[in-house]
């Protein structure tokens, strides 16, 4: 394993880093459960380093680093190999298939029992991991904060609310929780959520209507499930720019309304999966 991630600068809120050992001791110690981390790229050369860098920082010899590369068209791949730890786990996929199928191929190859999600842009803030291994001691999905990168503000709403925020007082008011996701008032993002293997049966597989927010769906399991922690951190910084993934402003409302239609049919389909796992016992 390379020592230069004992060395990597850990990420802060403003972005300017500060040498660090202390994530990397704590990754070393393995004095918790290993993790995986399930990562899906595509086209992201640019930021992909720095992100795993960060990760790699918190991860011990234990742990993994899954990337699914989603047939990247620039250096992605060339970037992902250079990086010599025997953490990284890297699956090339021959065909482009998109974000939600890269995810869900990515957790499927993790290892352990405890996956953590990421990103191939954002940065993780010294401390993420171990704040989400403590959130899934007591549930199947835990979900924490995101901050912006270079200000640290938290997010705003898609209405234009500040301080958009999980709360940990909020993790076991499941109905709230669902009636959020669909109102789209809970900031549940992927890149700052866990599960644990336990919860792959009704989240997996992702189901064919499901074209974009998974992030959504794994918030829907753990809630319906009636298992789900909140953690008030910031367990994310996020990098905004213009090929990100998840929009940063309001849609249009025919997508506004094809998405709300999706999210129900999550509802109805991860219910039916929960009924028919409970008479399968």
């Amino acid at each position: 394993m390379s020592s230069r991630w004992c060395t990597a600068a850990h990420a802060t809120a403003d972005g300017t880093g500060g040498a660090s050992v202390s994530a990397c001791d704590r990754g070393a110690d393995q004095g918790r459960p290993p993790v995986s981390v399930a990562m899906a790229t595509y086209n992201g050369a640019a930021f992909v380093a720095e992100q795993v860098d960060s990760i790699l920082a918190q991860l011990g010899p234990e742990d993994e680093l899954v990337v699914v590369d989603d047939a990247s068209t620039d250096d992605t791949l060339g970037v992902l190999r250079s990086l010599a730890d025997d953490r990284i786990r890297l699956v090339e996929s021959p065909v482009n298939r998109g974000y939600v199928a890269t995810f869900e191929q990515a957790l499927l190859a993790c290892r352990h029992d405890l996956l953590l999600l990421a990103d191939q842009d954002d940065l993780w803030p010294e401390g993420r991991v171990d704040a989400l291994v403590v959130g899934l001691e007591r549930a199947d999905v835990v979900a924490g904060n995101v901050a912006l990168l270079g200000s640290g503000r938290p997010l705003s709403s898609p209405f234009g609310a500040e301080g958009w925020v999980l709360r940990a007082s909020d993790s076991t008011r499941h109905a709230c929780n669902v009636g959020g996701v669909l109102a789209g008032m809970r900031p549940y993002y992927g890149c700052a959520m866990g599960m644990r293997r336990a919860a792959l049966d009704t989240a997996l597989p992702f189901p064919s209507f499901l074209v974009e927010s998974h992030d959504l769906w794994l918030a829907l399991v753990g809630n319906l499930r009636r298992s789900t922690a909140h953690v008030d951190d910031v367990v994310v910084l996020r990098r905004v720019h213009d090929s990100n993934e998840t929009p940063d402003r309001p849609r249009g409302v025919v997508p506004a309304v094809r998405s709300r239609v999706m999210l129900l049919r999550s509802v109805v389909e991860i219910s039916r999966r929960q009924r028919r796992s409970l008479l399968n016992r």
